[in-house]
């Protein structure tokens, strides 16, 4: 509970009453000592103008006053007063939220940003990969959390247990895992050993994996169980959808009542195509914008449309035609089948390529952007994206850097594409998201998260490229000649960028996501350095 103190309000007597707060605020001197008393901490850094941060503020309280019970408190640090404190963890956009375990040893916070998420994933990581659960601790565990993971194994079963325990240590931040070694309780709940067991709240409340073990087909496994037959796509749940990385087939309709009805309708589709494709229904009075980035009319409910999130390929349903089981089970049935084509939006291939930044869309990128005798650098952005448009001098320099050199040409393409009127086979969370694909290695592209100056990008194309190309020293590993210095222009913007760059991301775990399906779970909120409102 939280502690309340009265004070008197001037001559009229009034009672004012204020709210003490569970989330610690720290400085410079008081950090390290903090975080060292503790085993587990989760901390923010902010600035109170940032938005986003605003928009964070109560969650984190709420989620602090019931961590306190835990012993996992959460702290604070505002980076408008602590500059070197922030500067000293890496913090470039606000707010950044890292989970510690002693000063040295921290890694972003993957989870949502909304109290319930914030519980769940700290609770998650107090614990260890996996819990050993006996009789007594076993049904409290089973409903620990919405979705629970137990293996029964022997105890001489190595394997088994090491597999598990890789498996678990991967999936922590997501769910909780647990095993026994007790014979009689595997019996008591049904199952032999070696046996794994997913107990979850909804559907038929639990399943058995009943495959042969492997990592990647376990991990796969929880992640497809772990989903609603007929789910919602929404802000808390998007990330499991991509996560799963399979096809998600989402039902488009305006009223609870229709997308109750449409879910009871076409959950024996869900059902027969379960592991293969996942079902969700989504308002499309909230997030009926995102049927535009499915290659669907807008404002013409209720819609069908399925999402291979992993090539971020568009299958939408003729919207002319009514939602049927029998219908959308056909429809279903010819994609698992490979007989429909997926739907391409792209703009119009440029008839010449004009300045340094070459131009990609949906039907050149393959031909630029899959090139493999070159580096291509590759930055997807929005029209509407106010990064983009301060990033863009600078990436239109960058490029000339190159261009202006024909043996750096011949090995490095700047190019951009809008990821809004182009479907493209990448996963983007946010604007502007930008990637290195290496010559030769195309199915490897590499991410870059630094600063948006010029020195900083020509740096990551240096250290990541096949070529090693050095465009400030003007010679690569292979070759030596110069080149001008260039105007480094967006140096000592470090001040500027802490408000545009985007957090460590999302894990996780999501998966798997275009800039429109992101578009439809992101909360509203001003232009801001962290979540992306673009997306």
């Amino acid at each position: 509970m939280r502690n309340f103190r009265s004070a008197a309000l001037g001559l009229i007597g009034a009672a004012a009453v204020a709210s003490a707060s569970d989330v610690h605020d720290l400085k410079k001197d008081t950090f390290v000592d903090f975080i060292k008393s503790h085993d587990l901490v989760l901390a923010e850094f902010f600035a109170p103008w940032c938005g986003h941060c605003k928009a964070l503020a109560p969650e984190y309280e709420e989620a602090a006053t019931t961590l306190k019970e835990k012993d996992i408190p959460l702290v604070k640090v505002d980076c408008t007063e602590e500059a070197d404190l922030c500067k000293d963890y890496g913090v470039e956009g606000y707010p950044t939220v890292k989970v510690f375990r002693g000063p040295d040893n921290h890694v972003p916070y993957s989870g949502q940003r909304k109290a319930p998420a914030i519980i769940s994933y700290m609770t998650k990581q107090a614990l260890p990969a996996v819990s050993v659960l006996t009789s007594e601790s076993l049904e409290e565990f089973k409903t620990a959390d919405k979705v629970v993971v137990v293996g029964y194994f022997a105890a001489d079963d190595k394997k088994s247990n090491s597999s598990f325990s890789e498996v678990a240590e991967g999936l922590r931040d997501d769910f909780l895992f647990g095993a026994t070694n007790d014979a009689d309780l595997a019996k008591a709940e049904g199952v032999k050993q070696p046996s794994i067991v997913l107990y979850k709240s909804f559907d038929e409340g639990k399943n058995t994996f009943e495959e042969k073990f492997s990592n990647e087909k376990l991990e796969k496994w929880i992640k497809t169980s772990a989903i609603p037959l007929v789910g919602e796509v929404g802000p808390e749940t998007y990330a499991g959808y991509m996560a799963a990385g399979i096809p998600l087939a989402y039902i488009f309709a305006e009223t609870p009542e229709e997308r109750d009805q449409l879910a009871t309708e076409l959950k024996p589709v869900a059902e027969k195509h379960k592991g293969a494709v996942s079902f969700a229904t989504i308002d499309a009075k909230s997030f009926g914008a995102h049927a535009g980035n499915l290659n669907l009319e807008v404002d013409k409910w209720p819609a069908f449309a399925i999402q291979e999130t992993v090539k971020n390929q568009k299958y939408p349903y003729d919207q002319s035609k009514k939602l049927t089981a029998k219908d959308i089970g056909a429809f279903v049935q010819d994609f698992v089948d490979g007989k429909i084509e997926p739907s391409i939006k792209s703009e119009p291939i440029p008839e010449k390529q004009e300045g340094p930044v070459q131009v990609v869309v949906a039907h050149n990128y393959k031909d630029i952007v899959m090139d493999e005798d070159k580096d291509v650098l590759l930055e997807f952005y929005a029209p509407w994206c106010g990064h983009c448009k301060a990033l863009a001098p600078k990436y239109e320099e960058l490029a000339e850097m190159y261009t202006s050199k024909p043996t750096f040409a011949s090995q490095i393409t700047i190019a951009k594409v809008d990821a809004t009127a182009n479907d493209v086979p990448d996963e983007i969370s946010g604007f502007p998201t930008i990637k290195l694909f290496p010559a030769g290695k195309k199915d490897s592209p590499v991410v870059y998260e630094g600063s948006r100056t010029i020195e900083d990008l020509a740096a990551f194309i240096k250290e990541n490229g096949k070529y090693k190309v050095d465009a400030y020293e003007g010679k690569n590993e292979t070759e030596d000649g110069d080149i001008p210095m260039p105007d480094a222009g967006g140096m000592g913007e470090a001040a500027k960028a802490a408000t545009e760059k985007v957090t460590e991301k999302v894990k996780e775990k999501a998966g798997e996501a275009t800039e429109a399906a992101k578009q439809v779970v992101m909360d509203n909120d001003d232009a801001g350095a962290d979540e992306h409102d673009e997306l």
